[in-house]
């Protein structure tokens, strides 16, 4: 806590950290202030607006949330608590049909609350998911090692001495020196794969 003529204030950021509110609901709030109640500043600490701790938690309390049940969160909240940007945020909430995204637990005029609890589950399986692998993507013989499950070195005779059912590249670049890489489709190699299980 910051200290301003023996009394103790807050700068913004630290409202931002005590609260776990976003910059930009702080800075509409103390514009305004004229019609919220919002207090004035104590005075600056550096270049910084600073407020009486006291006279702020106070008004922030009596604001209340209104008609919000507690344990649920703004997206602000969510950004400040969980390392994610606002940004980033808005993205998963419009591609929510999409990804799953929990529904707004709560809606009071245009502010969106969520359940926090459901929303971390759901954001940490979200941010664990495996990435999405396009079948028509080219691989090198590398990557088909790793998805036929088979060491490397296994497979760098297959371009040679192919076993049944082998596909051929999609594409060979040349390397220099009379190298080429070999590079096949995603989805060839699970074909192959799927045969092999036959």
């Amino acid at each position: 806590m910051t200290m301003l003529d023996g009394r103790r204030v807050y700068t913004r950021a630290e409202l931002m950290e005590v609260h776990g509110l976003g910059r930009s609901t702080l800075e509409k709030w103390f514009r305004e202030r004229a019609s919220n109640g919002h207090p004035e500043p104590a005075g600056t600490v550096g270049s910084q607006l600073a407020w009486d701790a006291g006279a702020w938690d106070r008004w922030y309390a009596a604001r209340g949330s209104g008609d919000v049940p507690p344990g649920l969160v703004t997206r602000d909240q969510l950004a400040a608590r969980h390392d994610v940007s606002r940004h980033r945020l808005k993205q998963l909430w419009a591609d929510r049909a999409a990804n799953g995204h929990p529904d707004a637990a709560h809606r009071s005029g245009k502010a969106l609350y969520w359940d926090e609890a459901a929303w971390v589950a759901w954001y940490t399986a979200y941010e664990e998911r495996p990435p999405e692998e396009d079948p028509d993507d080219l691989i090198t013989l590398a990557d088909a090692a790793r998805i036929l499950g088979l060491a490397q070195t296994s497979v760098t005779v297959y371009p040679k001495r192919p076993p049944a059912g082998w596909p051929d590249p999609a594409r060979v670049e040349p390397l220099g020196g009379g190298r080429v890489r070999r590079l096949y489709r995603r989805r060839d190699i699970l074909a192959y794969a799927s045969s092999r299980t036959r």
